[in-house]
C-alpha cells in the first residue's frame, strides 16, 4: 500500500499493523504529511468544531528525584536553580487563570517528595472548593496506586504521564537503570483503573528512537485508548547528557499528531509548548494537524526560566495575560476560537 492508502485504512479502521506504522513514519513525503494533516483537521472539526480548549499550566516545583537524561530539571543538573511554589502562590495562579477564562488547571512538577499525598490532596481540594466548575489535571510523575487513589478522591480529574517510549531497550537509553518502563506502564494502568482521564505520550526524535520504536508507541496508544496524548519534538537541554543531540523533526511531530487524531478521533490532543519552541508558528501548525488543546503557562514570572525541561522554551519572557492574548490571536489567525469550558473527554460539545 502507498502511505496515503495506509492513512485511509487508519481512518476507516482506527488500527494499523506494526509494519504499516513503520512504513509511514519512515517513508512519508510532504504530500503524505499534507494529506494526513488535512484528514486529521477534518476529523477534529467534525468532533469539536473549530473550538480550542485552554489548559493553564502551573509549574509548581522543579525539584525532582529522577535523572532522565533528556530533562533540564534532572537531579544531577547542578546548574538548575531549584524552587517550590507555596500553597498561596499556586492558588494565586489559579485566580489569575480563572479571571482569564481557564476552567482547567494543570499542576505540573518534578517528582518532589515534599509534595506528599497530604499536601497534594490539600491543594487539589482547595482548588476544587474555590473553583467547583473547574477541572484539575495533575502531572506529577510516578506514584503509588494508593497515592493516585487519594488524589482522585480529593477531586483530581485528569492525570498526564507520558510513557516516553513503549520499547524497553529505548527506555533504558533515556533513563538510568533504576527507572523502569514496567513501572511507568503500571502507573498508567492504575490511573485508568481509578477512573482518571489519562494522558500518555512521547517525544519525537529522542536519541535511539527508530521507526520500529515509534510503531510500538502507536500500537501501545491504540490499545491503551488514552483520553489525552502529548506529543512534541525532542529539544536538547545544554546541561544534560543529550546536550549535543539534534532536535526532533517538526514535520514528523506533525505527522504523528495527525495520525493520533485519525486513530483516536475524540482524544484530547495538545499543540505543545515544545512545538511552539521548535518553530514560531508551531502551535498553529499543531492545530492544523488536528490538535484541539493549547496549554498557556500560568506560573509566576519569577520561576518561568527555572522550569526549563529543554533549551529556549517559549513563553518564559511574557506574562500569563500576554501569553493568553498571543495564543488567542494565533488561533484567530487560522480561523479557530478559544472557548471557556472544562473540555472533558467525550463531552467537548456540551461546553460551548
Amino acid at each position: 500500500m502507498t502511505n496515503q492508502e495506509i492513512i485511509q485504512k487508519l481512518n476507516r479502521e482506527h488500527t494499523l499493523d506494526s509494519k504499516e506504522w513503520e512504513q509511514i513514519v519512515e517513508t512519508y513525503s510532504k504530500e503524505d504529511l499534507d494529506y494526513a494533516m488535512e484528514l486529521a483537521r477534518k476529523t477534529a472539526i467534525a468532533e469539536f468544531g473549530k473550538m480550542i480548549y485552554f489548559r493553564g499550566i502551573i509549574e509548581f516545583s522543579n525539584i525532582c528525584k529522577n535523572d532522565c537524561y533528556y530533562c533540564g530539571i534532572r537531579k544531577s543538573n547542578k546548574a538548575c536553580s531549584r524552587y517550590r511554589l507555596d500553597f498561596d502562590d499556586i492558588l494565586a495562579c489559579c485566580a489569575e487563570g480563572y479571571e482569564n477564562g481557564f476552567r482547567t488547571f494543570v499542576l505540573q512538577g518534578g517528582e518532589d517528595g515534599w509534595f506528599d499525598d497530604a499536601r497534594m490532596c490539600w491543594i487539589v481540594r482547595s482548588i476544587k472548593e474555590t473553583y467547583p466548575d473547574c477541572a484539575v489535571t495533575l502531572s506529577l510523575g510516578e506514584r503509588s496506586f494508593a497515592s493516585y487513589k487519594a488524589l482522585k478522591e480529593a477531586g483530581a480529574d485528569r492525570y498526564l504521564l507520558r510513557h516516553e517510549t513503549a520499547d524497553a531497550a529505548h527506555y533504558r537509553m533515556l533513563h538510568p537503570e533504576y527507572q523502569k518502563l514496567e513501572i511507568r506502564m503500571q502507573c498508567l494502568k492504575d490511573l485508568k483503573a481509578l477512573g482518571y482521564q489519562t494522558g500518555c505520550g512521547i517525544m519525537i526524535g529522542t536519541p535511539g528512537q527508530t521507526p520500529e520504536t515509534l510503531a510500538k508507541d502507536m500500537k501501545f496508544m491504540e490499545a491503551f485508548q488514552p483520553e489525552m496524548i502529548g506529543v512534541g519534538p525532542f529539544i536538547p537541554h545544554k546541561d544534560t547528557p543529550f546536550r549535543g543531540e539534534k532536535r526532533g523533526s517538526v514535520a514528523l511531530t506533525l505527522l504523528v499528531l495527525a495520525l493520533c487524531r485519525i486513530m483516536l478521533p475524540k482524544v484530547l490532543l495538545p499543540s505543545t509548548t515544545a512545538l511552539g519552541t521548535a518553530e514560531t508558528d508551531g502551535r498553529k501548525q499543531g492545530i492544523l494537524a488536528g490538535c484541539n488543546v493549547v496549554m498557556p503557562n500560568l506560573s509566576p514570572m519569577s520561576v518561568r526560566k527555572k522550569y526549563m525541561l529543554y533549551d529556549e522554551k517559549a513563553g518564559t519572557d511574557i506574562t500569563a495575560a500576554e501569553g493568553i492574548t498571543l495564543l488567542k490571536q494565533q488561533m484567530k489567525e487560522i480561523g479557530y476560537e478559544v472557548v471557556v469550558g472544562r473540555g472533558d473527554f467525550g463531552k467537548e460539545k456540551e461546553d460551548d
